[in-house]
């Protein structure tokens, strides 16, 4: 039986509402959440996304030409992105030249970690990540400023079509995949849902 990324949500629900439903997020739609806590959030995330693009990266370097347009275009917003983070965080006088904390670090070394992964793992991985934050920042509903940009740039209709281009390669790539593979995927599943839930923990223990 050929495994889908659908397939993987109805199975582990427990785990993916983990991954997308937090204290975090629920705070920032009521206008709680500490400035160290976002502050905290804001540099950590700014590490991340500069791995997560070396990570994009090279699953361009093991994808099918057919999904390079989707990658592509990924790579492209991702330059916008640490440009926009930089700005935020210049705003708010940060230092993003900043050691990772410990659930960063071990998230990012597990992105790197793929690189030895068969692409439809690192396809599953890679659509697992960016529909976490789709769905984190959208599930709240419109948040207040200033956190409104924030819920806009990842629960904006564009990403989640984006996502879904994500979700059909992914899909693609399972679809010819073994056994074995697939249940590799499973396992990336599982383990990105686990890192976004600890990664707005690690946020919201700032406080």
């Amino acid at each position: 039986m050929t495994l889908t990324c659908q397939q993987l949500l109805q199975k582990h629900t427990q785990e993916w509402q983990e991954a997308t439903v937090h204290p975090f997020l629920v705070q920032c739609k009521l206008g709680t959440i500490q400035q160290n806590q976002f502050n905290t959030w804001l540099v950590q995330d700014y590490l991340f996304v500069v791995d997560f693009t070396r990570m994009v990266g090279r699953i361009l370097a093991n994808a099918p030409s057919q999904h390079f347009d989707v990658i592509l275009g990924g790579l492209v917003a991702l330059k916008d992105e640490l440009n926009w983070f930089k700005e935020k965080a210049a705003l708010q006088k940060l230092d993003l030249d900043t050691q990772k904390q410990l659930t960063c670090s071990e998230y990012c070394d597990y992105m790197n970690s793929l690189a030895a992964m068969p692409y439809p793992v690192q396809a599953t991985a890679f659509w697992a990540i960016e529909l976490a934050y789709n769905q984190g920042w959208q599930l709240p509903g419109v948040m207040p400023e200033p956190y409104t940009e924030f819920a806009d740039r990842w629960g904006n209709p564009g990403f989640t079509n984006y996502v879904k281009l994500l979700e059909q390669q992914a899909d693609q790539g399972l679809q010819t995949a073994s056994e074995s593979i697939q249940h590799q995927a499973e396992e990336a599943f599982l383990k990105v849902a686990r890192l976004e839930k600890d990664f707005w923990q690690m946020a919201f223990n700032a406080a």
